[in-house]
């Protein structure tokens, strides 16, 4: 088997997992994701086995570097300028809004919905991508659109 240049399969399919990760982390630990992610792929590129389905291979890297961002942003403070003395009305709800919605899912319904929305793939990829099969990951997406939709009705 005779794998194409590394740089052909970021020229292929980089955007397309930014996107995910811009959606999954947010548009300010994207750009770490993302490098953390073609890192984590240049290292395992020689050793790799299989290229058929080279774009699910590299959305599955970023999916893992998803949730260690996550565990990382879970033990870092959060630097305010001032704390309020009381309660402030919240914004009208945004496109941004919406994706930090998504973020607060449980990590498999956030990866589904992300997978979905932002990837457009199909529910057999997500499945292959998330480690589940292509009902579960259709369920994922489902619930992970139920939690959105709950969090903006309230």
């Amino acid at each position: 088997m005779r794998l194409p240049p590394f740089q052909t399969l970021i020229d292929l399919h980089g955007r397309e997992v930014h996107r995910y990760l811009a959606a999954c982390v947010g548009p300010i630990d994207a750009d770490d994701c993302w490098q953390e992610t073609m890192l984590a792929a240049l290292r395992a590129y020689p050793g790799l086995r299989d290229d058929r389905n080279l774009r699910g291979w590299l959305l599955r890297i970023a999916a893992r570097k998803v949730l260690d961002s996550h565990r990382a942003a879970r033990r870092r403070p959060v630097p305010v300028a001032d704390v309020p003395d009381r309660g402030f009305e919240s914004p009208p709800p945004s496109d941004s809004a919406l994706w930090r919605a998504v973020r607060r899912l449980p990590e498999k319904q956030r990866a589904a919905v992300a997978l979905r929305f932002a990837a457009d793939l199909d529910y057999a990829t997500i499945g292959d991508v998330i480690d589940c099969s292509e009902a579960a990951a259709r369920q994922n997406v489902r619930a992970g659109l139920a939690g959105v939709r709950r969090e903006w009705i309230r």
